[in-house]
């Protein structure tokens, strides 16, 4: 509770409303963005802000098949019968079919936890001369690895639950846009619907975003190495990372991110050995989300996502990259 006078014109008026934890995050979040932010208490939220803050019935969406798994279950089950339709297409094949009667493109690239790529600026240029609004989930990259503000995308999605927050403590996430009628949406759609971030989740994540320049660093170069070490193991049957020349999408990796990122997708023979893998790798936490100080991995088969009952999503933490490869190796072998 705030003290309140008679006029309360001007004055932080109750903790749905304001609080002064969230204005200092969301500076810091708006400062990375180059765009207004504003937060919520996870990225699922954020990505509800999005949806019921600007769309109505007989409005239709695109979203991508092998994004993560929520926001189509979001959709499925609570946008269709407000009279939203929606569908489906596999990333790598975005600009395939065009964006005709799409009122919202949702792009999420690279994509979780297949790592597939879409251009941005291309799909953005062809959804806006559709008359579509484009948003990007950008939870794998954050700002310094990727900005779809720039490309042309107008409204950027993340739970910083992952590697802004850095520290797999807290939950959290925001929507940043560059677009005042889309920030006082979101505001609006916190406000009246509740979904607003604790204070102390606010600080975590304050806390989080003072270092996730040099985490986002060393987690991107050692995935880096060890990604191209994992390539060369016999054990190793396939693997996705932008950042390898052979992978299908480095090219456009390139052209529109900044860094590779720290995510790296695996496949082992069976479900039986990437789970081997995961419970005997002693630097290796198995957790279902990424982006923390510690390196973690998950089967995502066991979700339902159209991978290979061996596909391991691991995301390489802060470790050091030596002590962090031979436990791994120790692990496969």
């Amino acid at each position: 509770m705030y003290n309140l006078p008679g006029d309360p014109a001007g004055f932080a008026q109750y903790g749905r409303f304001n609080n002064p934890t969230w204005d200092a995050v969301e500076e810091i979040l708006g400062h990375l963005e180059a765009a207004p932010a504003v937060a919520f208490p996870s990225g699922m939220a954020a990505i509800s802000a999005t949806f019921f803050s600007l769309l109505k019935g007989g409005d239709r969406v695109l979203l991508p098949s092998d994004g993560y798994y929520t926001t189509r279950v979001l959709a499925e089950r609570f946008l269709k019968p407000l009279g939203v339709s929606f569908d489906l297409r596999a990333t790598t094949a975005y600009l395939d079919g065009g964006f005709d009667g799409y009122r919202l493109v949702f792009v999420e690239t690279p994509a979780n936890p297949g790592l597939d790529l879409c251009d941005i600026a291309a799909v953005a240029a062809a959804a806006h001369a559709a008359g579509a609004t484009v948003v990007a989930d950008n939870t794998t990259m954050t700002a310094y690895g990727q900005r779809p503000l720039d490309l042309g995308a107008d409204i950027v999605v993340a739970a910083d639950t992952k590697a802004p927050g850095g520290h797999s403590d807290v939950l959290f996430g925001h929507v940043a846009s560059r677009d005042d009628a889309v920030i006082a949406a979101a505001r609006d759609w916190r406000k009246l619907s509740g979904a607003i971030p604790g204070p102390f989740e606010a600080w975590l994540v304050h806390r989080g975003l003072e270092t996730l320049e040099v985490r986002f660093d060393r987690m991107c170069s050692s995935a880096e190495t060890i990604a191209r070490r994992l390539r060369e193991h016999p054990k190793i049957e396939a693997i996705r990372f932008p950042g390898l020349e052979d992978d299908p999408s480095h090219a456009l990796a390139l052209a529109q991110m900044d860094r590779f990122g720290f995510l790296i997708g695996v496949t082992l023979a069976s479900q039986e050995a990437a789970e081997g893998f995961i419970d005997r790798c002693a630097l290796i936490q198995p957790a279902t989300s990424f982006g923390g100080v510690h390196t973690s991995a998950e089967r995502r088969a066991r979700w339902g996502d159209a991978v290979a009952p061996g596909f391991v999503r691991l995301s390489v933490g802060c470790e050091p990259v030596e002590e962090l490869w031979s436990a791994i190796e120790q692990a496969l072998g």
